[in-house]
């Protein structure tokens, strides 16, 4: 029995010197373990789980695309039709106009609120290029739809002795550019000059020294530069127009970039 209990004790001390010589071996834990299955359950909890919620969310994005996709569509097509059928009706009030009259006298009085209100509305076309839902050029559409909100409101509309009627060749320049948008742009730059004569003699829009905010300028002027700036932007939206000319009936695509 002494014997017993001294092997005993040496077998502990052996064991105790190894245990303090060498690093302890990990606990491996059988697939039937309680402790295997809670890391298991965690396991699952932290993978499973998760990648089931990226599913979803991968899976969700597609769809809010396609709900903005139609969406988009959707008020394009309203804008579009909308657009389409304020010009038709003051295509048609222009021709009723003269069958009815027989002379282009007084014919901006007759159709001014409409063409106002439409080739105000076409603002929009540059909002529709900055959201990214029409893929063209900010600078070309924004140069295109200023110079005609500019030629309504700051020309026709404020110059009341001289307003020409030069309505007609805004409508058809919108669908018959080739020829008629050289027209039109000789037009508005006709129309321009004719009122520099006015604008000079009684200063409109004119802001003159001394004054509180020591800011001075003059409208006469700034028309001046305005008209000069046709030089350079007309080849620059003429060639646009021809390319997009060439897109629509040729299939041909065409790669622009913003300046």
């Amino acid at each position: 029995m002494g014997r017993l209990t001294e092997a005993a004790a040496l077998g502990s001390g052996a064991r105790a010197a190894r245990w303090a010589g060498s690093p302890p071996t990990l606990l491996l834990l059988s697939p039937t373990s309680p402790g295997c299955a809670a890391t298991m359950a965690s396991s699952d909890e932290d993978g499973t789980n998760g990648g089931a919620s990226e599913a979803g969310e991968d899976r969700e994005a597609p769809g809010k695309r396609r709900r903005l996709g139609l969406l988009a569509t959707a008020w394009l097509t309203f804008y579009n039709i909308a657009m389409t059928a304020g010009w038709l009706v003051l295509a048609i009030a222009m021709v009723r106009f003269y069958m009815e009259k027989g002379t282009h006298r007084g014919l901006y009085k007759s159709v001014q609120k409409t063409l106002k209100f439409f080739q105000t509305f076409a603002l929009l076309e540059i909002v529709h290029c900055l959201i990214g839902i029409v893929p063209t050029s900010v600078l070309v559409t924004g140069v295109q739809v200023s110079s005609r909100i500019f030629m309504v409101w700051l020309i026709t509309h404020s110059i009341k002795p001289k307003i020409t009627e030069c309505t007609l060749h805004i409508f058809l320049r919108y669908n018959f550019f080739i020829i008629l948008y050289p027209v039109g742009v000789a037009g508005e730059l006709l129309t321009i000059y004719a009122a520099l004569p006015y604008v000079k003699k009684t200063g409109m829009f004119s802001i003159r020294l001394p004054n509180k905010y020591n800011v001075s300028f003059d409208y006469y002027y700034f028309l001046l530069i305005t008209m000069a700036s046709y030089i350079p932007l007309f080849p620059q939206l003429y060639f646009h127009m021809l390319r997009q000319r060439r897109k629509v009936l040729h299939g041909e695509v065409i790669v622009e970039k913003d300046d």
